[in-house]
């Protein structure tokens, strides 16, 4: 089984404008797809630091001296560069979201096709899991995450449902989830709506919007001057965040202007968005809403 399919992989590494003796980190190692292609880059004085908090990664490193694997989350990266001697980069890439391998392994719980015990962490040392959120969160957070994670109209009434569920017995796996939650998932839309309510679930499962706010900020400090950031994005809630955060260098509100009413930002964008072609969605369904954005630091 091929443990991930990268996505938009020339678009992406091509947006970090690679200096053959230049230092990059690739945020989301996974399978090592977009990493091997920024080494074919590289000189020989290139250096690349992956990190990914997912065990399974570990299989697929890269046996090169200028690579470094880095088995943590990526909302740690400056103080995991700064460990390895590494104050500046020149470029960084983010691919967001669930690998195919993450998808794949069914006892994982990503997956809305499987039957599988509620889990969906990203790493196994992550205390909580896809059961706790089911199981011990009260309504109002329950309601939280499926309105606010997964954009659910009915995540209030579902809150409510599942609560009352659990006081009969606990909800344990996919299958028990899917049926206490049956009224909400009419025939024609229950792939689409099971989706968002795994998303919700899973976003707060691995905290990803904390993370990805983290992760930007420190983008911007470890990132040269002229150092790319390159970010693919499969959802709307990532996507709006690292939009207004290459746009503005700031998730809410207006950026200072200068003297002359001009906005103080620290990027410069390079490529507005760019999305796969048919031809790659045709090969990879799961490139279909795939949004890279890449910014230049000022």
């Amino acid at each position: 089984m091929e443990y991930h399919n990268p996505v938009l992989l020339k678009e992406t590494v091509d947006g970090l404008n690679i200096k053959p003796d230049g230092v990059y980190v690739d945020v989301t190692f996974g399978g090592g797809g977009h990493s091997r292609e920024i080494m074919e880059r590289l000189g020989p004085n290139g250096r690349l630091f992956g990190f990914d908090q997912d065990e399974d990664a570990q299989a697929n490193v890269i046996n090169d001296a200028r690579f470094t694997l880095v088995p943590e989350n990526f909302r740690f990266i400056k103080r995991f560069l700064r460990f390895y001697g590494v104050k500046e980069v020149d470029g960084i890439l983010a691919d967001l979201g669930v690998s195919s391998h993450q998808f794949d392994v069914a006892e994982r719980g990503f997956s809305t096709r499987f039957e599988a015990e509620l889990d969906m962490r990203m790493s196994k040392k992550n205390s909580l899991n896809a059961f706790v959120v089911v199981n011990d969160y009260d309504e109002s957070d329950l309601k939280r995450v499926f309105v606010e994670y997964g954009e659910l109209k009915n995540g209030g009434a579902m809150a409510v449902v599942i609560v009352n569920a659990r006081k009969e017995q606990p909800i344990k796996n996919s299958e028990q989830l899917k049926k206490v939650l049956g009224r909400f998932l009419p025939a024609h839309k229950s792939n689409k709506i099971l989706a968002q309510i795994y998303q919700a679930i899973r976003i707060e499962v691995n905290q990803e919007m904390d993370v990805l706010k983290e992760f930007l900020e420190q983008s911007l400090e470890v990132l040269k001057p002229g150092g790319r950031l390159s970010v693919i994005s499969y959802h709307s809630l990532e996507d709006r965040l690292v939009k207004r955060y290459m746009r503005n260098g700031m998730f809410e509100g207006e950026p200072e202007r200068d003297f002359f009413g001009n906005f103080e930002v620290p990027f410069k964008i390079i490529e507005k968005l760019i999305v796969p072609s048919d031809e790659e969605i045709r090969i990879n369904n799961r490139a279909r809403s795939a949004k890279l954005r890449v910014a230049e630091k000022k």
